[in-house]
């Protein structure tokens, strides 16, 4: 079986390519943004905002020239992108729906409160047939009913709940308020008529699996925060698609100096390892970036710990006196290297951004050609902030 072996720095620039965080922007505009989620697979969505939502972060150090109103153009008036459920609360694109109808299933069935809830379902399809999009204020049914994280009004339950079982889409967002219409009115026909295309489990692990392997670039077979939303990924079922994976040539081994366990990356991206071999950047320019909490690229914090010597948490669920660095903290990227953190916070009444924080890694010489690169990003971050 044919392997990759790769030095830790030939391993960095592998991720970042394929990351599109190396070298020269190779994703722009709105084509740009659709290119990278379809590339990705996903990109997890977080609804706090305190610089930018995470799916706005990921695609503003990827994507020259992105606006927020891109994301929102994309998803909510071209229907090309969708909320849904895969690696947590995600964007995917509109084609992967077909894919998801497992997920759709289950809801149908099992749900919490799930008897108050059915009695309100027709209720609202009727009104929402009547009238388009509505948010749960609309609707009155103010009653509680116990839902995922907490109890909640019974509208706005029923209304995820048939927004879980595919029956109503997200048609559009006021802030963070969601309007939900029929999902025949949001996604083409030919989507919605399309079949499941993994309708057996395991062929539908595997596909998730290699998905999350390209969201990536290489992966290993490990525990790992980067199998998130994938149902009955135990050990031993993992373990099976990756043999699998492997013997449908479908992925490839690659070996890297000082990594003790395999990693692994798609057969499609083997020219990848060609580009990134030898010395220096790909085409020569380094760029200063910011990277989101909850990027693709940071899914598995033990790989990038393994590689970058990086040690990153998300500490905004750690009490204030137990943080190391701050509560909303970005890894700050400088060619190859992880080379920082910084912590920001956009004031949406002054339209400012505050660089609250800034920290370099113990060690790292910062010179002045560092201190404008980390400047310049700031100052084009504040743009993207405005937008």
């Amino acid at each position: 079986m044919k392997e990759l072996n790769l030095t830790l720095d030939e391993a960095k620039r592998f991720i970042l390519y394929k990351q599109g965080l190396l070298g020269e922007h190779r994703f722009s505009g709105k084509e740009g943004v659709l290119d990278f989620v379809r590339q990705a697979g996903c990109i997890q969505f977080d609804p706090i905002d305190v610089c930018g939502k995470n799916a706005e972060l990921v695609l503003q150090s990827r994507v020259s020239g992105f606006t927020k109103k891109m994301l929102y153009e994309l998803l909510y008036e071209d229907r090309k992108l969708l909320d849904n459920w895969d690696k947590n609360l995600s964007i995917i694109p509109v084609e992967n729906w077909p894919n998801f109808k497992r997920d759709r299933d289950w809801h149908f069935e099992h749900e919490r409160s799930f008897d108050e809830i059915q009695k309100a379902c027709e209720k609202i399809k009727a009104v929402i047939t009547e009238r388009g999009a509505v948010c749960s204020a609309d609707l009155g049914m103010s009653e509680k009913v116990d839902w995922y994280w907490t109890s909640t009004k019974l509208s706005r339950a029923a209304l995820e709940h048939m927004y879980f079982r595919g029956e109503l889409a997200i048609h559009h967002k006021k802030k963070s308020l969601k309007y939900y219409d029929l999902i025949e009115r949001c996604l083409p026909r030919k989507v919605l008529e399309t079949a499941d295309p993994y309708p057996d489990d395991f062929e539908h692990n595997k596909w998730r699996v290699l998905e999350r392997i390209g969201a990536l670039g290489l992966l290993w077979n490990r525990p790992s925060d980067a199998w998130l939303g994938i149902g009955d990924l135990k050990s031993e079922i993992r373990n099976q698609i990756f043999d699998s994976l492997l013997a449908e040539g479908k992925i490839i081994p690659v070996q890297v100096e000082g990594i003790k366990h395999k990693l692994y990356c798609l057969k499609d991206d083997e020219q990848i390892a060609e580009i990134v071999k030898g010395t220096g950047n790909v085409n020569g320019k380094k760029r200063c970036e910011f990277i989101a909490a909850l990027d693709n690229m940071m899914w598995d914090r033990n790989l990038i710990k393994a590689i970058w010597n990086f040690d990153y948490k998300w500490e905004i669920y750690t009490p204030a006196a137990q943080r190391k660095y701050g509560y909303y903290v970005l890894p700050i990227l400088y060619g190859e290297n992880l080379i920082g953190r910084i912590e920001m916070v956009f004031d949406k009444k002054t339209k400012k951004l505050e660089v609250k924080n800034l920290w370099y890694e113990d060690g790292f010489k910062v010179t002045k050609k560092i201190e404008s690169a980390v400047e310049s990003s700031i100052k084009r971050f504040e743009e993207f902030s405005l937008s």
